[in-house]
């Protein structure tokens, strides 16, 4: 692979509620369109936080924001900021979209995580239509989940599964004064009415002891119809950062393959899927070589090719591993580089972006790699 096009696609402005631009995600529509949505605010966990939408219509060489914005909502009828928003494409010019919500109001001027206890501000999933290309969406539809699952974390967006379901993934959350041992794990569920509703969730990554914990878990959909996942594993024993775990269900994500070491450190991304079976995956290596990094794979199955390896990003220095659950989750506060996004484009080439920035100020990047 080499990259064969890079750019910036958001405008920071300092001090303002878009000094800080990250969570970005993309979608190639039908029509040969690109949207991204990214998260902005004043900083990296801020009540003033949104998402803005973007288009492209020239593959990415130029962008222009969508000036209509996603709709207001409330969680428990609390206000809300919110934090990230993943589009999928159900038919031409029909798009579902996928938001997490954070209260920003029953525990005021609060973080994200709550540094005693390791649990969470209360979160929502909401679902929004839109059926003109992203001109206009619906009003926000909150999706029921069950009580043990606790504020729920989105990583990934809807997948449209081979049979029609939708398949949501979740991850489970401690309530913020919820002082208890954390049993973090995935769920996966399946909506068979366009997300009305949803059967039981399924274990997709899962440590029954605690110790391991799958974070940021991001699946694609095979050629063939099998779901694909890399989550970014913690030891909570060890207190560090592991490899990058694969896993594979060929029945709509009830059942997954055991966890195995891709051997690449430590934050993966969203997996870009080829029609030929290719997987393209960029990830952070934050604590190795500090930089962003994308690979390439034959299969689902495959090992991912040394020699295939592109720099996307390269920062100015490595970070340190923190001692402690705790540590880790004020360190995501503070980084400055990450998150990113691999999606195929129409014409076979691959486009990944990510953010990237300083303390003042983050924007949203993007790289086209060619294959």
């Amino acid at each position: 692979m080499r990259i064969v096009d890079a750019g910036a696609i958001t405008q920071s402005a300092p001090g303002t509620d878009r000094a800080v631009f990250t969570f970005p995600a993309l979608l190639a529509c039908r029509d040969g369109s690109l949207l991204l949505t990214c998260r902005r605010g004043s900083d990296k966990d801020c009540a003033d936080e949104w998402v803005e939408l973007y288009r492209s219509l020239d593959g990415g060489r130029r962008w222009g924001r969508i000036d209509s914005e996603f709709p207001a909502a409330k969680v428990g009828g609390a206000g809300s900021s919110l934090r990230v928003v993943y589009l999928t494409e159900i038919n031409e010019g029909h798009l579902l979209a996928a938001s997490m919500w954070i209260d920003r109001e029953t525990h005021p001027g609060a973080p994200l995580f709550n540094p005693r206890t390791e649990g969470c501000l209360p979160m929502g999933i909401f679902l929004a239509d839109s059926f003109d290309g992203g001109r206009s969406w619906s009003a926000w539809r909150q999706v029921e989940l069950p009580a043990d699952i606790g504020p729920p974390s989105l990583t990934n967006p809807l997948i449209k599964l081979p049979d029609g379901a939708l398949l949501l993934s979740v991850e489970t959350n401690k309530r913020y004064e919820d002082d208890s041992k954390w049993y973090q794990r995935v769920v996966a569920l399946r909506s068979y009415d366009g997300g009305l509703s949803w059967d039981a969730p399924s274990d997709a990554g899962y440590d029954p002891s605690g110790r391991i914990f799958n974070w940021d878990q991001r699946i694609g959909l095979t050629v063939d119809g099998r779901l694909v996942s890399f989550a970014w594993v913690y030891d909570t024993l060890d207190a560090r950062y592991c490899n990058i775990h694969r896993r594979v269900s060929s029945d709509s994500g009830r059942v997954w393959s055991a966890a195995q070491d891709i051997g690449i450190a430590d934050q993966a991304g969203h997996p870009a899927m080829l029609l030929d079976g290719r997987i393209i995956l960029a990830w952070v290596d934050r604590f190795g070589s500090g930089s962003i990094r994308a690979r390439a794979a034959a299969d689902a199955c495959a090992d991912f090719d040394p020699a295939s390896e592109v720099v996307i990003y390269k920062h100015s220095e490595k970070a340190r591993q923190t001692r402690g659950t705790t540590g880790t989750l004020d360190d995501m506060s503070i980084w400055t580089y990450g998150l990113p996004y691999a999606e195929t484009l129409e014409d076979g080439d691959v486009m990944v972006v990510y953010y990237a920035g300083d303390q003042r100020a983050m924007d949203i990047h993007y790289a086209r790699l060619s294959l």
